[in-house]
């Protein structure tokens, strides 16, 4: 049996799920990438909720020209905001099973910048 992308991505996701998990302190910031767009939430694993949400296809950063590096930072530099306005300056990283490169590193490093731990 080939072994292809997805289920690649699902076995590291799998693998890096069990020990990763965020609380209402320190809630656990997702991303997620499509071939178009990216997308990040911030997440209370113990009850369910989604707390903070951003994406590239957002009014002001689909606006942007740029690349997708570009909407990436921009992305995180939205989340990293409306986590400090919330309160939040602590978040547990989850790459959703993505190589940290490219889109997700550019992403992360602008929530860093913009003043999230993790």
């Amino acid at each position: 049996m080939a072994i292809t992308k997805e289920y690649r991505r699902k076995r590291i996701k799998q693998r890096v799920r069990k020990i990763v998990a965020g609380s209402a302190q320190r809630p656990r910031l997702s991303v997620f990438r499509s071939n178009k767009d990216i997308y990040v939430q911030l997440i209370d694993d113990f009850t369910g909720k989604t707390l903070v949400a951003v994406s590239s296809s957002e009014k002001g950063i689909s606006e942007a020209k740029g690349t997708k590096i570009d909407q990436a930072k921009l992305v995180g530099k939205a989340i990293a905001e409306k986590a400090v306005g919330m309160g939040i300056s602590s978040v547990c990283f989850d790459r959703n099973g993505y190589l940290y490169h490219g889109r997700v590193k550019a992403l992360a490093d602008s929530a860093r910048e913009a003043g999230l731990q993790f």
